[in-house]
């Protein structure tokens, strides 16, 4: 009997904390890699100053004069490389998919609002706190269904630039 309520206190315990959690990996898992490894690509194509935001999306060609490749992917919806804040606060490139969680569609994409650098989606009205890495819910049904924005690797190279990747 003590077994019993045990294991029904600690299943309990794990319901209420997993409701917690904001899922950041709602999305289908399509491939990315985007390759600003060198620090020419990186100064052309990068992020450099708080606040500051490009999209990458192959099929849309955005940006225009990007050299796409084979070797290159942007995900569900595209990529919203953002600079952001680590963990620490320190200026950090950042990468997410442009897609709404909520909305689950390739083509209803998240944009900046300029005056508090969130991310915004016009369909559901929901807001992403993109300048603290996180891409959590920071209104609008996304906090009802706890999704945040799917998060990518934005990984450091030798040659003064950064590779985005799901990887």
């Amino acid at each position: 009997m003590k077994k019993i309520l045990l294991t029904m206190l600690l299943g309990a315990c794990c319901a209420l904390m997993s409701c917690d959690k904001i899922n950041n990996e709602s999305l289908p898992n399509y491939p990315v890699r985007i390759d600003l490894g060198e620090y020419g690509k990186w100064n052309t194509y990068g992020v450099h100053s708080l606040g500051e935001y490009r999209i990458f999306n192959r099929e849309k060609g955005l940006p225009s004069n990007f050299p796409y490749n084979v070797n290159t992917y942007t995900g569900f919806g595209g990529v919203l490389l953002f600079m952001g804040q680590d963990l620490n606060g320190n200026a950090s490139p950042l990468a997410f998919d442009l897609s709404c969680p909520v909305e689950h569609n390739a083509d209803v994409t998240v944009s900046i609002d300029s005056d508090n650098l969130d991310a915004y989606c016009a369909k559901c009205k929901s807001r992403y706190d993109v300048i603290t890495g996180m891409g959590g819910p920071k209104s609008g049904m996304a906090i009802d269904r706890k999704v945040g924005l799917n998060i990518y690797k934005v990984r450091s190279t030798v040659n003064g630039g950064y590779i985005i990747t799901n990887y």
